[in-house]
């Protein structure tokens, strides 16, 4: 039987979204928590995944020790039959938090499948709109708004699905997190970056990230050699911090010459200032891009935060520069 958004990887299949765990036709034994946690993970195959943001989306912000997560790690490990040395399927990455580090394989609904899929469909049709208008090379920036619960998610993964089903199109998500203070600068967009390196045509990426984007690149230290991090290191020493708005514009530029690319950046409310400019300065560029950039943002959450994404949201959408889709 196959149920609606499993995914399967190796001999597993996880049903999605319950989460409850199978391999072959014999069901893995999980806890609720496990089970919340493993979904958590291999929807977000490829980046790390923080401890804060396992408290925030798995825990729901329940104050849990490091001891509680490394736990739950063991036992998921032990249900797969993994190992910490040499892992398959799920990396502790140092203090930070963990990486799962397989794609899996979707086992998609049907188009006009009931359920969350059910008054959501105009939503995603829009998307699809903007997505054609990027592949011809006129950049889109369209923020998705609406409170905690309203399908914001179920949007975004539906119109993302049906690309993967039909088109030749490089997807990459980051996820801002809430945090104490004034949070890592340009964490989702750094997520995204190292999310694509690792994908397919990891190298034409990484190539592209060194010519265009060495700031960025030595942002990402786990992707190259030690002497060429070095190199990067001591090539952008002393450069100043706009200087990455720059080269950030312009590698997404030279990524999306050939092939569209669409940017996810999740829970923009969380976001630092830095992916805020990040935003403003990419979506202001005049050169051609076959990119679309989809934002998702709690619109009270900015309020109440006085958070700068609400005046770029303004600003933007009224210039021409971006467009909102409110949920």
């Amino acid at each position: 039987m196959t149920h609606q958004h499993d995914i399967t990887f190796g001999p597993f299949r996880l049903e999605m979204p319950h989460g409850r765990l199978w391999r072959g036709a014999q069901s893995i034994a999980l806890r609720p928590r496990l089970r919340a946690m493993l979904r958590y993970l291999v929807a977000h195959p490829g980046r790390l995944v923080t401890k804060a943001e396992l408290h925030q989306r798995v825990w729901a912000g329940t104050p849990v020790t490091d001891a509680v997560l490394r736990v739950s790690v063991r036992e998921i490990r032990a249900a797969l039959g993994d190992s910490a040395v040499a892992p398959q399927y799920l990396e502790t990455v140092g203090r930070q938090g963990y990486r799962w580090l397989v794609g899996g394989d979707w086992e998609l609904p049907p188009p006009l499948a009931a359920g969350p899929t059910v008054g959501r469909q105009g939503d995603v049709e829009a998307l699809e709109e903007w997505f054609q208008q990027a592949a011809q090379g006129a950049r889109q920036l369209v923020f998705v708004g609406g409170e905690a619960g309203v399908g914001k998610t179920t949007v975004v993964e539906m119109f993302l699905a049906r690309l993967a089903a039909g088109s030749a199109v490089r997807l990459a998500r980051g996820q801002c997190v809430e945090q104490a203070g004034i949070g890592e600068p340009y964490l989702p967009v750094l997520e995204a970056l190292g999310q694509l390196s690792r994908g397919p045509r990891q190298q034409d990426i990484l190539a592209a990230l060194r010519r265009y984007a060495p700031m960025w690149a030595v942002q990402l230290p786990g992707l190259l050699p030690e002497p060429e991090l070095e190199r990067l290191q001591r090539q952008v020493q002393g450069a100043i911090s706009a200087r990455m708005l720059r080269e950030l514009a312009e590698v997404l530029e030279v990524l999306t010459a050939e092939t569209p690319l669409v940017l996810v950046l999740e829970d923009l409310h969380w976001s630092d200032r830095s992916t805020v400019d990040v935003l403003a300065y990419v979506a202001q560029r005049r050169a051609p891009a076959r990119l679309l950039v989809v934002g998702t943002y709690r619109p009270v959450e900015t309020l109440i935060r006085a958070h700068p994404l609400r005046g770029i949201v303004q600003e933007l959408c009224g210039r021409g520069q971006a467009v909102e889709r409110r949920l």
